[in-house]
């Protein structure tokens, strides 16, 4: 709950907004609330997925990061050609830290940079041959790939590269699947379009190759996980509460993801998401075309967890809804020792998160676990169908910020005082020379895992080790510089 009043905040958006000329202040001002529970749609009061204002600093990423870096690139087994200049590649790989089990080079290739290495020549006579001898080259230095995706760069879209041509070709050759994916950084708004571009890839290229096959032996409690990348082992942590309840878990991906898995999916009972930004969109495919049901989940902190597993097991009969329970009070004692533990050092403290497009609403109930209040929160590339799930988990008169600009997160933070500070890379350095706590939260600060009971173990354990590091008491927030000390310190 925040420590503010509706007007309060209605006050600091518009003292935030001031600066900005009238153009830009009206276009801003639709991306920041104040929140109101009982708002059944968020469109009435916060505007979204609209590019960003030129000229400001906004944190988002390209079709070609939603492609390449989230959806594609962890799948383990297959080789994802960045087709285009190098520094996309080098830039992606290896950066958000998707775990998987295998040798790398050998049958894992999820770190590896593999790019087409675009020069001035490939600029005016077109990369299509480049690629064809690119993917000869892959199937000879590393054979057991089980497929390739080309992941479109900015100069593709531009010089009009045929890379469907080119895939086909390559895909009778080898007989393994050559995706093309026109994820080039400059289409959409932001990184949300490459989402529903390799979604869509997906669908058409890779869903339908075992529609046929009718050697997979399925149970009643086929269900997947999608849309959990395995940050720091996210999926695996998750994966071991289903699996204990009695769910058999066909296909996880895309983090530690096979192709064989993503071809059985269309086997399953049941899809489980977790990021509904990013892949909702196939899953409404899986449901018109092959009937497959899907719910989301939220396996962040005991309450929501307990919440997700009880809604599952609804989903079965009486034995999964037994295991369910079962695995609810086989860690009763753990989360709730953790509890016991850090709860009494976090209590109160306030947290303002930015993140990507689920963790601002499904990390909030972790915190609150811990007694601690989540005092803003905002996306950097949500719809408003985000925003909607967004409001009922926060308090009255919270803020709510959308693809906020740094000077406006920089001037909320002065004004709200945050104990704690969860958002990206991008911010995170700013912020700690500011003297505020901080943690990264698209990749867990190298840490991790931080979904299922154990993850929220690590994730209790790390809030502490930030807040409560004796480390600021040697820096100085610049609202307790100068006048400000004076002032506060007679409060």
């Amino acid at each position: 709950m925040s420590n503010m009043t509706r007007e309060q905040t209605e006050t600091l958006i518009e003292e935030v907004l001031e600066v900005y000329p009238d153009t830009a202040k009206k276009d801003r001002a639709k991306h920041l609330t104040v929140n109101d529970p009982s708002i059944e749609a968020s469109k009435k009061c916060i505007t979204s997925n609209r590019k960003s204002l030129p000229g400001v600093m906004t944190i988002r990423g390209c079709a070609y990061a939603g492609s390449k870096g989230v959806v594609w690139g962890p799948i383990k087994d297959m080789v994802h050609v960045s087709h285009g200049p190098v520094g996309c590649g080098q830039y992606s790989r290896a950066g958000r830290r998707n775990y998987y089990v295998g040798a790398t080079g050998v049958n894992t290739f999820g770190t590896m940079n593999f790019t087409s290495d675009f020069q001035e020549k490939d600029i005016v006579f077109g990369g299509d041959k480049k690629l064809d001898r690119l993917i000869d080259e892959i199937e000879t230095l590393f054979p057991l790939n089980k497929g390739v995706t080309v992941q479109s760069e900015c100069p593709i879209g531009l010089i009009g590269d045929d890379i469907e041509a080119v895939s086909k070709k390559k895909h009778a050759d080898t007989g393994k699947p050559i995706v093309p994916v026109r994820c080039e950084g400059f289409r959409g708004v932001s990184q949300s379009l490459g989402h529903h571009i390799a979604n869509d890839a997906v669908r058409d290229w890779m869903l339908h190759n075992r529609d046929n096959d009718n050697g997979f032996e399925s149970t009643p409690y086929d269900v997947t996980i999608i849309g959990d990348y395995n940050i720091g082992g996210d999926a695996w942590s998750s994966r071991i509460l289903l699996e204990e309840m009695g769910l058999r878990v066909i296909a996880q991906w895309s983090g530690d993801g096979t192709v064989a898995e993503i071809e059985n999916t269309p086997k399953a009972k049941l899809n489980l998401l977790h990021c509904y930004r990013s892949m909702n969109y196939i899953s409404r495919h899986m449901e018109e075309k092959y009937g497959i049901p899907w719910m989301e989940y939220n396996f962040f902190g005991p309450t929501k967890i307990a919440e997700s597993l009880r809604a599952i097991a609804e989903r079965f009969d009486d034995t999964i809804k037994e295991g369910a329970e079962r695995v609810i009070a086989k860690y009763r004692p753990e989360f709730e020792a953790v509890i016991a533990k850090y709860r009494p050092r976090l209590e109160g403290r306030k947290v303002m998160l930015y993140v990507g497009g689920l963790r601002p609403r499904h990390i909030i109930g972790a915190y609150e676990d811990l007694g601690m209040d989540v005092v803003g929160t905002g996306y950097e590339f949500a719809h408003n169908d985000d925003y909607d799930r967004t409001l009922k988990e926060m308090g009255n008169a919270t803020l709510i910020y959308d693809d906020v600009t740094g000077y406006e997160f920089e001037e909320f933070v002065k004004k709200v005082r945050p104990d704690l500070i969860g958002s990206g890379i991008k911010e995170k350095y700013i912020f700690q020379k500011m003297g505020v706590p901080f943690r990264q939260m698209h990749s867990w600060d190298y840490s991790g895992p931080y979904h299922g009971y154990d993850g929220f173990a690590i994730f209790a354990r790390d809030m502490d080790m930030t807040v409560n590091n004796p480390c600021w008491d040697n820096m100085t927030p610049p609202w307790l510089k100068g006048a400000g000390a004076s002032s506060l310190a007679a409060e």
